[in-house]
């Protein structure tokens, strides 16, 4: 327009003889010569416009772009979608838009198209290369989708790129060497997807680059890092690489990385020494190596003086806290736990100004605590639990009244509790057992407004309970200690306390009804006291009270028998008391699990519910009391003892004898030979002798599945016996039905128990239904299916439990008491590590393995990620031992509000059940009770007779 502008003036000049031309001649002249353009310019406008509008078409007119409208009043450049350089579209932000289908290739149409967004859609297919027409094309954004298949070779056809993220999605195969020849990228996300292949040392050449973002791969195979990979990423900034199965020693190299602020190598098996160049760059400001094997002492020289993250922890790291970290004035978080340390900890990390976070626990350190740490920071959470610290707690932890979490728990810490933390009203977690505190503890701390747990057995305070404590405890633990006294009348002030532990202490006096006042109990624990006198008569409010356990004190009288009452009991424990008179029949109703009444004064008949193997020592040591089944253990009812005459054994007396000897013996015989012969036809399978066992209430009887037992009918079968599809109505209900003999050699089949057996349903397998929509949108375009939803979930881990404990461990009793119970799993990611060098199988393994599909039940994750080398159990116990929030392993299909304690408590019980050690496991009682107190409900199914025992103490020592 300015040489047009110019032409016309030189015009002007040229006719000397022209008048001279008024102002709106001018700009008429000017208006006119220009219309063109501005016309060529509505047109592009145009187009871009209706290319926008195809496209809203081809993904089927999604309500997130309702707005865009084919209106001439709706200029397409004002949607908060669109970015518009000169009036022509340069950008599309189409991030969480539900957009459910396939990348166009007419969107490069638009010719100006320079940022494209499309993070967190349901986008399917393989990698759009119509895009490759996208000449100006500088940032690409494709993460958090359905893609599949590979990275095309030939992806560096998009060479203006500077911006890639292909994150989130199931790409496959190698990382293609073309992605080291875009040369202009600065950024590069490829976190979170299927690829396993090889990475390739080609990024090293991305000169440009600032962020490296390569985290998060279940198949990859394991591989080392490049010697040469740092030596040309000058620029690099933030390097993730974590859960990446990396292998080998970190590079020396790496301290090349001279612009390196951001560092995450963490959950891999990078073995070898910390290299000393680490530390000494300067810019570092996170450094999170944790979850790894790295061994040797760590690097003494540190000068990255930036640092405000340092987390080393669950390592093998050995020697002792470098001095020079008390340097880091910058540092908020300091994470050591789960190493080899030793020595004592540097005084100056005690004063460093901005410190809010230290976790220390589990090593070897020894010393004082220095008694500098809270007063000059703004100290948050200290955790220094399982060393060698040896002292008094120091005075001023929350100095700054913002202290939350205190966990000192198992140490050599001796003196009194700091009176200063009776006014710690920020408190949320007290952790001190297992050490050796004495004197009281401070009336403030009773009563701290946000204290919701305190631990502090195992330890030698005196004192008394008091009349009130804070709104928010919910967790009590106070036992093995010397606390005296009667339990308050105040109690029933304790409204919200859901455990209160207070055994072995000096506790007196008899238990005073308002204790019954709770509602939220769940865990009564009074055991080893000196409590006296006859229990309440009546309960007020135990309706949630899922153990109770005063055994070894002096209680006498009557067994309550609104005992009965309490519908949530499993575990009941009154031995060793003073209990008197029969024992009520009401305490029939709650079929508990757990029961023991043995070492009292109990009279007459025990309750025919209770009258088999698994109670024979809940009712030892009564003299008076007796049982119609001798397996129970005690006398049975109605025998009289043999009179004798006296003058001895008589002659006829002898005879009998003699002739019931030699009846006896011909028995033997035949009962031999009877054996032999059941033996012969179980071995040809003709056996057919059936035991119905049911796990809750059915609407068919044994004799409706005999008839169905037929070969047409078999389904599956597995290492202990065949599986049967059978019809139990009318309606078109099944079952499916296994048929488990008594067989000694059945350890010798676990390795293949799990792949053998059937799991049958209508509507498909439980692994269909929680992975069948990942494997799908590898394989295929298809959109997602329907998720499992979390109450189903949690009736199947209910279910399943409650099989596994009334179920095999009964059925395939063995002689001596021993149980072989019949294995949930047999494959890679589901047999306990025991298992590789003992092919003999017990409830331990069982539990393990019920963990794991407790594991795959809330994270959604298969419990083999793809490969052996990589497991759920190794990856859910890395995200708790690192102290990740539980709720980002949740299953993101099932993240419901209403259930997420739930979640995160089954989350926890899996952890406890893959336990590395089998004594560090819960039985399977145990488990069941802690899934049906979960519950809380009946909408599971009528599960309210069996709840559950805590697991909070299981898994604080796992």
């Amino acid at each position: 327009m300015l040489m047009k502008f110019v032409a016309i003036t030189q015009n002007s000049r040229i006719s000397t003889s022209m008048t001279t031309l008024n102002s709106l001649e001018i700009l008429a002249i000017f208006f006119l010569i220009t219309l063109p353009f501005h016309g060529n310019s509505q047109q592009i406008n145009n187009l871009e416009k209706n290319i926008l509008l195809q496209l809203k078409q081809f993904w089927s007119y999604p309500q997130s772009l309702n707005h865009w409208s084919a209106s001439k009043s709706s200029d397409h450049c004002t949607w908060p979608e669109i970015i518009c350089n000169e009036n022509s579209v340069t950008g599309l932000d189409l991030s969480s838009k539900d957009l459910r289908g396939k990348i166009p290739p007419y969107i490069c149409d638009l010719k100006n198209l320079t940022v494209l967004d499309f993070w967190n859609n349901w986008i399917p297919g393989s990698f759009p290369t119509g895009l490759y027409n996208c000449s100006n094309l500088r940032h690409l954004d494709l993460s958090d989708n359905y893609f599949v298949d590979i990275i095309p070779g030939d992806v560096d056809k998009l060479s203006q790129l500077n911006f890639l993220n292909l994150g989130g999605n199931n790409f496959t195969g190698d990382i293609p060497a073309a992605i080291g020849r875009l040369s202009e990228l600065v950024t590069l996300k490829l976190s979170g997807n299927q690829f396993n292949g090889s990475f390739p040392p080609e990024i090293g050449n991305l000169s440009n680059l600032e962020v490296l973002e390569f985290s998060h791969f279940t198949k990859l195979p394991p591989w080392t890092l490049p010697s040469n990979l740092f030596t040309k990423l000058t620029k690099l900034k933030n390097l993730f690489m974590t859960e990446s199965h990396l292998i080998g020693e970190i590079p020396e190299s790496i301290g090349n990385l001279a612009a390196l602020e951001m560092l995450d190598f963490s959950d891999n098996k990078l073995s070898g020494k910390i290299p000393d160049g680490l530390f000494l760059l300067k810019n570092l400001t996170v450094v999170y190596l944790y979850a790894n094997k790295l061994s040797g002492s760590i690097p003494l020289s540190i000068k990255s003086l930036n640092m405000e993250q340092l987390d080393l922890s669950v390592n093998n790291l050995t020697g002792t806290i470098p001095e020079d970290i008390g340097k880091l004035a910058k540092l908020s978080g300091l994470s050591l736990f789960l190493n080899k340390l030793s020595g004592e900890i540097p005084v100056s990390i005690g004063r460093l100004p901005l410190l809010t976070d230290i976790r220390l626990f589990n090593n070897s350190l020894s010393g004082e605590l220095p008694q500098d740490f809270g007063r000059f920071s703004m100290l948050e959470n200290f955790e220094v639990s399982i060393n060698k610290f040896v002292g008094n707690l120091p005075d001023n932890l929350c100095y700054n009244g913002v202290l939350r979490g205190l966990v000192v728990f198992d140490n050599n810490l001796s003196g009194e509790i700091p009176k200063s933390l009776g006014n710690c009203s920020s408190l949320d977690v007290f952790y001190v057992s297992g050490n050796h505190f004495s004197g009281k503890i401070p009336d403030g701390l009773w009563t701290s407004l946000n204290i919701t747990e305190m631990i502090v057995g195992h330890n030698s305070f005196i004192g008394q309970l008091p009349d009130k404590i804070s709104s928010n405890l919910s967790l009590l633990e106070i036992d093995s200690n010397n606390f005296s006294g009667e339990i308050p009348v105040g109690i029933s002030s304790w409204k919200n306390l859901v455990e209160f532990v207070a055994s072995n202490n000096q506790f007196n006096g008899s238990i005073p009804e308002e204790l019954t006042s709770l509602p939220l109990l769940e865990k009564l624990q009074l055991d080893r006291n000196l409590l006296s006198g006859f229990l309440p008569k009546s309960f007020i409010s135990w309706t949630s009270l899922t153990i109770l356990n005063l055994s070894r004190n002096h209680i006498s009288g009557p067994i309550p028998a609104q005992l009965g009452s309490l519908s949530k009991l499993a575990d009941l424990d009154l031995s060793e008391n003073e209990f008197l008179g029969p024992i009520p029949s009401e305490i029939s109703r709650l079929r508990l699990p757990s029961l023991n009444l043995s070492s009292n004064h109990l009279i007459g008949k025990i309750p025919g519910e209770y009258e088999y193997a698994a109670f024979d020592s809940s009712f030892l040591n009564n003299t008076d009391l007796c049982s119609n089944n001798p397996s129970v253990g005690i006398k049975i009812c109605n025998s009289r003892p043999i009179t004798r005459g006296s003058n001895g054994t008589s002659h006829k007396f002898k005879t009998t004898i003699i002739f019931i000897s030699v009846i006896l013996f011909i028995l033997a015989i035949l009962f031999s030979l009877y054996v032999i012969s059941l033996y012969r036809k179980r071995k040809r399978g003709s056996d057919l002798r059936w035991k119905l066992t049911s796990f809750q209430k059915l609407n068919f009887t044994e004799s409706t599945i005999l008839s169905s037992l037929t070969e047409e009918n078999v389904i599956g079968s597995g290492g202990s016996g065949k599986v049967y599809r059978v019809p139990v109505n009318r309606s078109g209900e099944y079952v499916a039905v296994k048929k488990i003999g008594n067989n000694r050699k059945l350890d010798k089949r676990l390795e293949n128990e799990f792949n053998s057996e059937v799991q049958y349903m209508e509507n498909g397998s439980l692994d269909q239904w929680l992975h069948g929509n990942k494997r799908a949108s590898k394989h295929s375009d298809s959109m997602p299916q329907m998720i499992l939803d979390w109450p189903h979930r949690m009736q199947i881990a209910v279910g399943a439990a409650r099989g596994l404990y009334f179920g095999l461990a009964k059925i395939l009793e063995k002689d001596g008491g021993s149980n072989s119970v019949s294995v949930v799993a047999g494959s890679f990611g589901y047999l306990a590590p025991e298992y590789a060098h003992s092919a003999r199988v017990d409830e331990k393994i069982d539990v393990y393995s019920f963990g794991v599909i407790l594991l795959e039940l809330v994270t959604g994750r298969e419990a083999n990620e793809g490969d052996e080398d990589m497991t759920l159990v190794e990856w859910a116990w890395n995200h708790i031992t690192r102290g990740k929030p539980m709720i980002n392993a949740i299953d993101m299909g099932i993240k419901e509000p209403s259930y997420l304690n739930e979640m995160i408590s089954v989350f926890k019980l899996g952890i406890i059940c893959t336990g590395t050690l089998p004594s560090t496991r819960p039985s399977m009682k145990e488990v069941l009770k802690i899934l049906i107190r979960t519950c809380h409900s009946k909408e599971y199914g009528e599960m309210n007779n069996v709840i559950e025992v805590d697991s909070s103490p299981l898994l604080k020592n796992s």
